[in-house]
């Protein structure tokens, strides 16, 4: 019964000697434990950068200026109509035109009225003369005299008032043809083949010189900082951007929205079409900021992070706030110092406290490259 007992309490001893090492305690209370890095990192500090500063704005396109092109002859036919909506016209184009088979016959009839007119004076004033070479002799009465020396005044301003109806007959002619006032781009055509048209009516629309304008709504507190001659990048809802300038800004402000109009000149709208909607960003100017890299940033439920690298080399999660964007780099505008050593890449792969071995980006680099080649 001795030698059993004995040997169980050397066997109970042997694995009291051994478990130190197998379970990877140390032998000497209080001892650290050896760390192993759980990724290797480059760091960065943030850096102090030119951003520019920008008023964001929503607001649809509109024609810049539209014309109205009207009937100006009261009561005539459309006899022809050359352009539709979409056609680019010039200055002085001909876009339709109204029977002038009465107008015509009328301008010959005021114009043999003229010439009739002519005659008469013509022979008042020889009429006229007569009496002024009489006048001496006494042949003929003072009353005779003043009689023929007023039918030549009659007679003239009879020939000039028919003169006038005819320059009234030739503008009416001229008005047969409907021109384009200016370069443009037809945006609207009531015109008909065949209708009667009263004076005034409108026939088309146009929008001068095919030019369009952005007009934003910026808020009260940002109209300030809109001023004429700044540069606009302009966004359509497909996507495609526009450069604009700001023609000038409306003196008043909605009391219901609080926002005010803004006038952007769009000097090469592209197919962009009046009635789209637009976002747009006004360049107000530059400030200085502290930026970091955008890969050093990491967006988590909603806010914006970065791993700080301490002295002993662990990381600590820190909640910062975030700006401007320009290129790769992001403005944080709070939660950092500008001496912070903050990870530049892999942020995604650790966590708050976790131990990284720390290089230079040269031999990052360095690493990156013997890694892929040739082995």
């Amino acid at each position: 019964m001795s030698k059993p007992a004995f040997i169980g309490g050397a066997v109970v001893l042997a694995v009291a000697a051994l478990a130190p090492s197998a379970f990877g305690q140390s032998a000497k209370p209080g001892a650290p434990a050896a760390g192993r890095p759980a990724l290797t990192v480059t760091v960065v500090q943030p850096q102090a950068a030119q951003l520019a500063q920008t008023v964001s704005a929503n607001g649809s396109l509109f024609a810049w200026q539209e014309a109205s092109i009207g009937a100006e002859g009261q009561g005539w036919r459309l006899a022809e109509v050359r352009v539709n909506v979409g056609d680019r016209v010039k200055r002085g184009q001909v876009l339709a035109t109204f029977a002038t088979e009465l107008a015509q016959a009328e301008l010959a009839q005021v114009r043999a009225a003229v010439v009739e007119a002519e005659a008469m004076l013509a022979e008042a004033s020889a009429n006229a003369q007569r009496a002024r070479d009489l006048q001496p002799s006494g042949v003929l009465s003072a009353q005779q005299i003043n009689q023929l020396l007023t039918a030549e005044r009659t007679a003239q301003a009879r020939l000039e008032a028919m003169r006038a109806a005819a320059r009234v007959q030739q503008l009416r002619v001229a008005q047969a043809q409907v021109l384009a006032p200016d370069d443009g781009v037809i945006s609207a055509r009531s015109a008909t083949l065949g209708a009667v048209v009263a004076s005034g009516q409108e026939l088309f629309r146009l929008i001068r010189q095919g030019r369009l304008e952005w007009r934003a709504e910026v808020s009260a507190a940002d109209l300030p900082r809109v001023l004429p001659g700044q540069a606009v990048r302009v966004t359509l809802a497909g996507g495609m951007a526009l450069p604009g300038k700001v023609r000038m800004v409306a003196p008043t402000v909605d009391a219901a929205t609080r926002n005010g109009l803004v006038y952007v000149d769009l000097p090469q709208p592209g197919e962009a079409k009046p009635g789209m909607f637009a976002r747009g960003e006004f360049d107000v100017g530059r400030s200085s900021a502290l930026t970091l890299p955008q890969s050093a940033v990491l967006l988590r439920e909603g806010f914006a992070y970065v791993f700080q690298v301490g002295a002993d080399g662990r990381v600590s999660q820190t909640k910062v706030g975030v700006g401007r964007r320009s290129g790769e780099r992001i403005e944080i505008a709070s939660g950092l110092e500008p001496g912070a050593r903050v990870v530049a890449v892999g942020a995604a792969f650790l966590a708050d406290g976790d131990l990284v071995r720390v290089v230079d980006a040269a031999s990052a680099a360095a690493a990156a490259s013997g890694a892929a080649g040739p082995r």
